[in-house]
């Protein structure tokens, strides 16, 4: 069946957008289609509907086409848990820890993944959207890729180069790009698209008639910058929203190796909520509510919140009134201590923790991984109110001790979290627990939110109405002809 390969010049060239947007303007008539990102690099990931593990990104695009999310769709997930090293999940499952040079020379092995993962998504739809990594040009990687043209060379399939025009030096991007890689993958470029254009196309136009006849190769269209776009981030923490006065100051520290911090993207959108990533060596403000988000490395990070100031902020926080969250790692932090016996994230040790609740966790093999459905205690929400909440659970820690004993939810008959007993302090293991509008009013109205601000975005309904906006463009600015044509449709 038809796949096409998106590429770009640069990482957040806009790759993950485009096919996206692809892939929802070809749901929307009705395509059996299916997105596919052979290799990718992220923290942030999405529980699948078997079991497994996948980019958050490849998630969305899934929503795009109407799918649950498949662990076919992103065979290979590289979550780093050092500079030099990374988790290595295959096919939704950890297949363990390996630093850079021996994942370099693993490719050749991870590539029967990414094909097996093709060619059982290739059965099942009539056309694949694939997403390249970074970009194809990389001189340094180029041996044994299976991300890029190592793929799109190994499936026969063609590719649409995406540059980034907002950046600057878009036709430079293009040609370069073009220009570093070989002769056979140069003939399998079958496009350009220019992303993120700001301004009179009409002043454009001579630059795009050049790239043509320069290159021998159409530009298919030029995408608009799209204001207000909010859509699940691969990488980069997004900047926070706009809020209104008298906002819920919420602040978020943003750690090395911050997981899944898509947790937060219903706070951004948020109308009471003034929502604050903190950095490193940042001026730490005063708040209503801290959330420690969840972490890829929880006892490096717990490391770095000490060397940070946090714990004497949180103290100080916490003496005023203000209301504490921890999420999976960030909850792991509130205990005693994080034990890791095996080394599962990095050295073999003990990290004592915050000490704010009467529990320990101990890192053990066998990644929990579930989408989780219940409700939050009475303890986080107003006396005879039912707060229902989903989400999903992706740890290694194993957490034990009298502080579960007050829990934050009740997940399909079974307790989760825990909350202080006077209920200042809480935590869990679920993420997404802000997608839900009735959870998310109900914790931020336990954080001190008045009820007549609680007025939570419906997110699953924002991401469709965002991802229709991509296909908008689709439809009114690529040469959808050509695009069928591309694709055998």
């Amino acid at each position: 069946m038809p796949t096409l390969m998106v590429q770009g010049t640069t990482s957040d060239a806009g790759k993950t957008t485009v096919v996206a947007a692809l892939c929802r303007w070809l749901a929307r008539q009705g395509v059996s289609v299916a997105p596919f990102k052979p290799q990718n690099m992220a923290l942030n990931s999405a529980v699948t509907v078997d079991g497994g593990e996948i980019g958050r990104s490849t998630a969305l695009q899934a929503l795009a086409c109407g799918l649950e999310p498949h662990s076919d769709m992103n065979p290979v997930l590289l979550k780093p848990q050092s500079d030099c090293g990374a988790q290595v999940i295959l096919r939704g499952r950890v297949h363990g820890n390996m630093d850079a040079l021996d994942y370099h020379a693993y490719k050749a092995e991870a590539m029967n993944s990414v094909m097996a993962s093709w060619r059982a998504l290739s059965d099942r739809f009539d056309v694949v959207i694939a997403e390249g990594a970074g970009s194809p040009a990389e001189i340094n990687l180029r041996a044994n890729d299976i991300a890029n043209m190592g793929f799109a060379e190994a499936a026969d399939c063609p590719v649409l180069l995406v540059g980034d025009i907002d950046k600057g030096g878009v036709f430079a991007q293009l040609v370069g790009t073009l220009a570093l890689i070989s002769d056979s993958e140069q003939a399998r470029t079958a496009g350009f698209i220019i992303n993120r254009f700001r301004g009179d196309i009409a002043l454009l136009e001579p630059g795009l008639d050049w790239l043509a006849e320069h290159t021998g190769k159409p530009v298919f269209g030029v995408l608009p910058y799209l204001h207000g776009l909010v859509i699940d981030s691969e990488d980069s923490v997004s900047a926070a929203g706009t809020s209104e006065a008298g906002a819920l100051k919420v602040v978020v520290p943003v750690l090395p190796r911050i997981s899944n911090h898509n947790d937060f993207d219903p706070l951004r959108l948020h109308p009471g909520v003034d929502l604050v990533f903190v950095g490193p060596d940042e001026t730490i403000p005063p708040a209503d509510l801290i959330i420690l988000p969840g972490s890829k490395s929880t006892r490096h990070d717990l490391q770095w919140l000490k060397q940070q100031g946090w714990p004497e902020a949180i103290q100080k926080h916490l003496r005023y009134g203000g209301k504490l969250l921890g999420i999976c790692g960030g909850f792991q932090m509130l205990g005693l201590r994080v034990e890791d016996p095996d080394g599962l994230e990095g050295e073999v040790g003990n990290t004592e923790g915050l000490a704010l609740f009467e529990m320990v966790t101990r890192m053990v093999s066998g990644k929990q991984l579930r989408q989780v459905t219940g409700k939050l205690s009475p303890e986080v929400t107003e006396s005879g109110v039912t707060a229902t909440m989903t989400g999903y659970e992706m740890h290694n820690g194993v957490t034990e001790g009298s502080a579960l004993a007050r829990p934050f939810a009740e997940l399909d008959s079974r307790p989760d979290g825990a909350v202080s007993a006077d209920g200042q302090m809480a935590g869990t293991y679920v993420h997404g627990l802000f997608d839900e509008p009735a959870a998310c009013d109900a914790i931020l109205c336990w954080a001190g939110l008045n009820t007549q601000n609680a007025r939570s975005v419906d997110y699953q309904s924002h991401r469709l109405q965002q991802l229709d906006r991509l296909a908008d463009q689709v439809e009114q600015c690529l040469d959808t002809d050509r695009l069928r044509s591309l694709l055998q449709l």
